[in-house]
């Protein structure tokens, strides 16, 4: 398969990328270029903005990507550029959302399809919800081929989750010297 994305060096980008290359894949990625790339010679790498209309158009018209895989889409009007560069030029797209769309504050701790989207306490959610809703209008006005995928809880080599913000190592050095660490959970000590 032919697959491009929209990112390709971030914390869930470069597993992604590194596991479409291991499978066979013919892979190319678009990027600023700034940050230091642990790619493979294989993979395409294109320097540009993400925003940049014109640049993705170019790249769905001269190459039929099976698969277009968006990380970088934050804002609605980056979700109808993209609208504007892959309809008719890709099989599928597949818009990388958030699990913070997901109503808050939490009704119900079991998350299905059917949780609503509602997330008044973080922009970001508010945006990536905005973008789905116009990926999926485009879905239904023009059969524009997207899924959405909300991730969740991710880690990887540069990116520790801890209840800090993420980056913090930190909690790696409070772990080493036995100390607590701040937990994701209800926000109460176990047996209050």
């Amino acid at each position: 398969m032919k697959l491009l994305f929209l990112g390709g060096t971030g914390n869930i980008s470069t597993v992604c990328v590194d596991l479409a290359v291991e499978r066979g894949h013919d892979v190319t990625i678009v990027n600023r270029g700034h940050s230091p790339s642990r790619l493979r010679a294989s993979v395409r790498a294109v320097a540009g903005e993400r925003d940049d209309g014109g640049l993705l158009r170019r790249l769905a018209e001269d190459t039929r990507f099976d698969a277009v895989v968006d990380f970088l889409c934050y804002r609605p009007e980056q979700a109808e550029t993209a609208i504007e560069a892959f309809a008719g030029r890709t099989s599928q797209y597949v818009f990388i959302s958030t699990a913070a769309a997901y109503e808050k504050p939490v009704v119900n701790y079991v998350i299905t399809e059917a949780t609503p989207l509602r997330n008044p306490f973080w922009e970001y959610a508010r945006q990536k919800i905005a973008c789905e809703e116009r990926f999926r209008r485009a879905r239904v006005e023009s059969g524009f081929p997207v899924s959405v995928v909300r991730p969740s809880y991710t880690y990887g080599p540069t990116w520790i989750p801890s209840g800090f913000g993420g980056q913090d190592y930190t909690v790696v050095d409070r772990m080493r010297r036995g100390r607590p660490i701040v937990c994701h959970g209800t926000g109460r000590r176990s047996g209050s």
